[in-house]
């Protein structure tokens, strides 16, 4: 059944707000990190980062996780 914005309840509509929020803070730290690094400080292509930067969380995630090279 869909709804409309407007039938959602005031809590679950902040919650989704403040998710989206979270989700474009990470992703803009993950660019910027991975634009900053140099290329040797990063394990694979930067462009495939790039793009899996773009997945919900788990591409901002895996990236300060897995992507990063000390």
């Amino acid at each position: 059944m869909a709804k409309r914005w407007s039938d959602l309840p005031v809590a679950r509509r902040r919650s989704f707000v403040v998710m989206g929020a979270v989700q474009i803070v990470l992703a803009g730290a993950a660019w910027t990190d991975l634009a900053l690094r140099p290329r040797e400080f990063v394990r694979g292509r930067k462009l495939w980062w790039a793009l899996a930067i773009l997945v919900n969380f788990a591409g901002p995630f895996a990236y300060f996780r897995w992507g990063r090279k000390s």
